[in-house]
């Protein structure tokens, strides 16, 4: 597997979650019967920020991966940096869900999340000047 490759597979998985978080705001829209923001309701604004919390920082994570594939980082880095952002990314809106028992999700999927995007950003710029 190239390092193309590897980034095609983390950017199908991560559209599969933005599809699951996008279908999940659009269920508690129907739910909580409000067709425009948050409506004032806490589950609505959940959802709703588990979702655009993703959105933040999905872009500026799969450019890096992109720039790593570009820059001839090992596939093993890109796999493990993938691995651990999916990971992240769905503890935190489990968490920020408030999913039963996984409270703590929503601060160890930000930590890892950043975490990942420490680790994306120095292997840009040590694989771009190595």
């Amino acid at each position: 597997m190239t390092g193309f490759e590897a980034v095609g597979l983390y950017i199908g998985l991560i559209i599969i979650l933005m599809f699951v978080l996008k279908g999940n705001v659009g269920r508690v829209r129907v739910a909580e019967k409000v067709s425009l923001g948050d409506g004032g309701s806490d589950r609505m604004l959940r959802a709703i920020r588990a979702q655009g919390n993703a959105i933040e920082d999905v872009p500026i994570v799969l450019v890096g991966w992109l720039a790593l594939a570009a820059l001839s980082a090992p596939v093993w880095l890109i796999h493990m940096l993938g691995i651990a952002f999916i990971l992240g990314r769905v503890l935190h809106a489990m968490g920020i869900s408030l999913v039963k028992g996984l409270e703590w999700g929503r601060s160890a999927g930000t930590f890892l999340t950043a975490l990942v995007m420490l680790a994306t950003a120095v292997g840009c710029i040590w694989y771009a000047i190595g």
